[in-house]
């Protein structure tokens, strides 16, 4: 069965890039279980991170340095860390927040996201993720007012 799009194949469930994010999961998850220390570990995931933004095209990669500072400003607590492949923001070793570049699945925008770990819960309805194509002061300070909500 193949995808509509040219450059993804698909097999009976995934595709490849979905299986290539598994497989950097797997990898996150090794290298996790080798380090030594709790600095050591944090220190390094966040060496992580911050390599992985400067593999992102440049117009994505701009926008994850601005998430990666307004993150780190407005909830000092969530410790960064690889997940699947992207930059994302733990609290208690749980995933809060994440930013997925268009790139990862060939997509049309970025992401912005937040798991169900985070404290965001409005009513019977409320967003999730964010598409981005650029990102304003506006944009960031909304961002940081989630952040601040999610990792509380």
């Amino acid at each position: 069965m193949t995808s509509t799009r040219k450059t993804t194949k698909r097999t009976e469930t995934f595709t490849d890039e979905e299986r290539a994010a598994m497989k950097e999961r797997a990898r996150e998850l090794k290298t996790s279980a080798r380090r030594s220390s709790r600095a050591d570990k944090a220190a390094e995931e966040e060496a992580a991170v911050v390599a992985k933004i400067a593999e992102m095209q440049d117009s994505d990669r701009v926008m994850a340095e601005r998430i990666h500072a307004v993150v780190k400003a407005s909830a000092p607590d969530l410790a960064p860390k690889l997940w699947y492949g992207m930059p994302a923001y733990a609290k208690d070793g749980k995933v809060v927040c994440f930013f997925q570049s268009a790139q990862k699945f060939n997509a049309r925008y970025a992401t912005f996201g937040f798991n169900d770990k985070a404290n965001l819960d409005e009513g019977t309805m409320w967003p999730t993720a964010f598409a981005l194509t650029k990102l304003t002061a506006a944009d960031e300070a909304r961002i940081g007012e989630l952040v601040k909500r999610a990792a509380g």
